[in-house]
């Protein structure tokens, strides 16, 4: 995915303000590293990429807090979460900055925990939105913005960086990033051990050397912006989170107006409608065939019942009026039905518990109720069970039984 990196400059953002920025197309080559307007910066919307700012070490100090049991909780940038949030690191930061912190911007590290102290960035409110306005009013809208330089770094490391006359050393570890100005003071007081390392850009390489007398390693400024990316860190939350959000809304907007009324998209309208139709078409015709197949059938079993019994003349239920039918024949002919008692005392005699009898047998009009007959819970339960496949229904009243068919086996 195309990326351009945009390091955010110093207020004020005219049309004559330069920004440093790289553009890279695979996250890690640079293929573009370059010094121009804001409305000259290339565009990535038409790659499907994605701009992300970056702000430099001198913008941002950097403050490690502890924050109260119950201030992390699941979604503490949701429901109000957010604004209890910044109260609390307004709270406990007041005292070490020398702004109003209604002025501030405030962003913790990603994934903070909640038993161990939180890295808490913190940099001009009005600058950094100020920047991102300019950006978004030239078309570069931001999805992220990262820092230069993070505490989280697993190792200690002294970046030096800028031009002869105004360098600047970055030290970063665990600890915190401390931006000192590059001087024989300021190296003395680092003492930093002749073992470890030090990267220089090309354009100070031979100051640092001078000053540390040591070798040091290059690095070029492009590339290390492309390793700022990498890293987990979003200063976009709080007021700036929902920005963000109604940035992508508008960029989705902005999408969807293109796609139903750009001239570029009207093959791609056309076809999307022609594939709508004719999954219309397709939709209406199974449906018919669907009807036509259960009318069918419906037509097949009315036939079945008046073929069947030619006395039946008007069908409202064919499969519970032949059933009505075959049970008259069968007490015509002297043949037992499911309704009938002798079948349903049969029934539950075969399925009936040992040593249970009832007291007395009452059989009125389909329904058998046996008397007397005092069953548990779960014997009941059973046997209305067992009684259900068999096409019949099982209640208890009292010390009653009854039993009664309610669909054929």
């Amino acid at each position: 995915m195309t990326t351009l990196i945009v390091t955010l400059p110093p207020a004020p953002f005219d049309a004559a303000t330069l920004y440093d920025h790289v553009l890279t197309v695979d996250g890690s080559t640079v293929d573009e590293h370059s010094r121009a307007p804001v409305a000259l910066l290339p565009t990535v919307d038409d790659r499907g990429g994605e701009v992300v700012a970056l702000v430099s070490a001198r913008n941002l100090s950097w403050h490690p807090v502890q924050l109260p049991r119950g201030t992390l909780g699941r979604r503490f940038f949701q429901e109000g979460g957010a604004s209890r949030l910044r109260a609390v690191l307004e709270g406990l930061l007041e005292e070490r900055l020398l702004d109003d912190t209604s002025q501030l911007h405030f962003a913790i590290e990603p994934q903070p925990r909640a038993d161990a102290p939180v890295w808490v960035a913190v940099c001009d409110r009005a600058w950094l939105r100020g920047a991102l306005q300019a950006l978004e009013q030239a078309g570069r809208t931001v999805a992220r913005i990262v820092p230069e330089f993070a505490p989280d770094s697993l190792t200690d490391a002294v970046y030096v960086m800028g031009e002869p006359d105004d360098a600047q050393m970055v030290f970063t570890a665990r600890g915190g990033v401390a931006v000192w100005p590059l001087s024989a003071a300021s190296v003395a007081l680092l003492n930093w051990p002749d073992t470890a390392g030090i990267v220089a850009e090309p354009a100070v390489a031979a100051l640092a050397e001078q000053l540390f007398q040591r070798n040091v390693t290059l690095q070029q400024s492009a590339q290390r912006r492309l390793l700022a990316i990498q890293s987990p860190w979003n200063l976009a939350q709080f007021d700036l989170l929902s920005s963000s959000r109604t940035r992508t809304w508008k960029r989705l907007s902005a999408g969807l107006g293109s796609l139903v009324r750009a001239p570029r998209w009207r093959a791609a309208r056309v076809a999307l409608l022609a594939l709508l139709a004719v999954n219309l078409v397709g939709l209406n015709a199974w449906a018919r065939k669907e009807e036509a197949r259960i009318n069918a059938k419906r037509v097949a079993i009315r036939e079945v019942l008046t073929s069947t019994f030619p006395n039946v003349r008007v069908v409202v239920d064919a499969p519970l009026q032949m059933a009505r039918e075959v049970a008259a024949l069968q007490r015509a002919s002297g043949v037992a039905t499911g309704r009938d008692m002798e079948t349903m005392l049969g029934m539950f005699g075969a399925l009936a518990f040992a040593n249970k009898a009832p007291d007395a047998i009452e059989f009125v009009a389909g329904e058998v109720r046996m008397k007397g007959l005092k069953l548990p819970a779960a014997d009941m339960s059973q046997l209305a069970f067992k009684l259900q496949a068999q096409g019949y229904a099982a209640t208890a009243e009292g010390d009653n039984v009854i039993i009664k068919q309610v669909s054929a086996p």
